[in-house]
């Protein structure tokens, strides 16, 4: 008799109950996507291309790729549900109304800093004709290195022309060709930190020939050429460093945007000689991989040459060479940061091209086409290292690939409750549908004053195609049932999650014809949100994903 009490507890458990649990999320790495672009000779996206045409590296060595779509920008639509008391499937477009789902998210970044004012208005005007192009599925951002006059992420295409037309040169330094000597901060990281004799020589001979200063005097001209370098040094670096904090910022701010995510730095690069700019850009770049963030570059100055600038006074044939050479060296140099950039998250780098316009096109706009591919890593040690992926194309000579430029992997082994976490979120965070679960969404709100509604969220689940676990002669699973609320922008307003745990006998799990509802309730203000529903089933480790509007008069 002593196991009399467990066994009846057992018998009376409840056969369905749910509870509330909080939504924060931890890092893994158990299926890793890799959203692809494969691009024809003359730069338009391929679409057309099936699973057996790729291949993908991890490390160098194959992986068998499990999951695989091909995605259409701008393809997702859903109906809005806009009519109180009404119970909306989100697929059901009998209402007439529906809106395009924002699906893809680009910061473009202006550097400031590091813009002169005729590079500046050359973008500007490109910039302005290609915003006119952004689709009803793209949500764009304005910032700038500098911190002046950002504009969040926004449908509203007024506001990005206001935030264009504020855009100015705001150098934290002198421009060039007004100081004397007139130094890059190239040369003069050369000479203060590097000792380079012939960069010191060079800009001795052109101070002594802009300040005209008595051949008796010359030796007190390196100590005042070292003097200018220092300043120009100091002021250097912190550009530098404020610039790629700027970056990591972003990258926080843009990785919390439910869609593909790009970054455009807009900018004429910079030098990072500077040992701590050169580790916080490895950060960054760390960061952008672990956020699945793309980074693409755009050199503004276009097709450049150095020499021959009618604004700047004429030196010795000597200093003037030395000048040109260092100048065409900066050039190099600044345009490293920006191809390191891109190149280290999978980005385009855009330069040598003076048409802008063709540059903001090819760094900033949607692929007609896309792929995800994703895989299974196997036997990964938690080391938190990082690990290379490659993807090649099969039979498509000269196709160019654009892909992810790899992951990381935890530093910590991680537990199967952490991995089902991460995977709701990922799917959260996205706008592509998944359908492994019968799951239907749906969504009915009632106006309960003039400035305060609740808006139910409802997942129809059909308990009959589900997989289910026989112990103790009950049916076991538990479901997991997030909903986030989203602003037209984007941003999260609101999310809530519940476990649904089921005990089912036989008997009853043959009743469940209607299948289970379960509901998530919001209190909201009146205005336009887009829902996301995601279900994921503990058994089968399966999910569902949807995606729902509503709109509250």
């Amino acid at each position: 008799m002593l196991g009399a009490a467990p066994l009846q507890a057992q018998a009376n458990a409840p056969e369905i109950s749910s509870r509330d649990t909080d939504t924060t999320f931890k890092a893994r790495v158990n299926l890793v996507m890799a959203p692809v672009v494969v691009r024809d000779r003359q730069g338009r996206a391929i679409g057309t291309l099936q699973q057996s045409d790729f291949q993908l590296f991890d490390r160098g060595k194959p992986q068998a790729i499990t999951k695989f779509s091909v995605e259409k920008a701008g393809g997702h639509s859903v109906a809005v549900n806009s009519r109180p008391g009404e119970e909306l499937e989100a697929g059901d477009a009998g209402t007439g109304k529906s809106v395009a789902l924002p699906e893809r998210y680009v910061a473009y970044i202006f550097d400031d800093l590091h813009l002169e004012a005729g590079d500046l208005m050359q973008v500007r005007k490109a910039a302005e004709r290609h915003f006119a192009t952004l689709t009803p599925a793209d949500r764009a951002a304005i910032f700038t290195t500098s911190g002046a006059h950002n504009l969040d992420f926004t449908d509203d295409r007024a506001k990005l022309q206001q935030a264009l037309a504020t855009l100015l040169p705001r150098p934290m330094q002198a421009g060039r060709g007004i100081e004397c000597p007139d130094l890059s901060y190239y040369q003069a990281d050369l000479i203060l930190n590097k000792n380079d004799q012939q960069a010191l020589n060079g800009a001795v001979a052109e101070m002594m020939a802009c300040d005209d200063i008595p051949q008796q005097e010359a030796s007190t001209v390196p100590n005042m050429v070292r003097s200018a370098a220092t300043q120009i040094v100091n002021v250097g670096e912190h550009d530098a460093l404020l610039t790629i904090g700027v970056l990591d910022d972003l990258i926080r701010r843009i990785s919390a945007m439910p869609g593909q995510r790009t970054m455009v730095l807009v900018s004429p690069g910079f030098v990072t000689p500077d040992p701590l700019a050169l580790e916080r850009l490895t950060g960054v770049l760390d960061r952008a991989t672990r956020e699945n963030v793309i980074i693409n570059a755009l050199n503004a100055r276009g097709l450049y040459a150095t020499g021959g600038d009618a604004s700047r006074p004429s030196f010795s044939a000597y200093a003037t060479r030395v000048k040109e050479q260092y100048d065409r060296e900066a050039a190099l140099a600044n345009e490293e940061v920006l191809g390191e950039l891109a190149d280290g998250t999978g980005g385009t780098f855009f330069h040598n091209n003076n048409d802008l316009l063709a540059g903001f096109s090819r760094v900033a706009t949607a692929p007609e086409y896309y792929y995800l591919l994703g895989f299974s890593p196997q036997n990964l040690k938690a080391d938190g290292s990082f690990h290379k992926l490659k993807v090649t194309v099969k039979n498509a000579e000269g196709a160019q690939v654009q892909a992810r430029r790899g992951y990381y992997v935890p530093k910590h082994p991680q537990s199967e409750t952490d991995a089902a976490k991460q995977e709701i979120q990922d799917a959260v965070f996205s706008r592509d549908e998944m359908h492994d679960l019968p799951v239907d969404l749906h969504t009915q709100f009632f106006k309960t004053s003039d400035v305060d509604a609740k808006l139910t969220v409802m997942a129809h689940v059909d308990v009959r195609r589900m997989r289910f676990e026989k112990v103790d002669g009950r049916n076991r699973n538990d479901l997991t049932v997030v909903s986030v609320l989203f602003d037209r922008n984007g941003n999260v307003i609101s999310g809530q999650q519940k476990v649904l745990q089921m005990r089912l006998r036989d008997e009853t799990l043959e009743k469940l014809n209607a299948g289970i509802t379960v509901r998530l309730n919001f209190d909201l203000k009146p205005g336009g949100y887009f829902v996301r529903l995601v279900v994921r089933d503990a058994n089968g480790q399966t999910m569902a994903a949807e995606n729902g509007a509503v709109e509250i008069p």
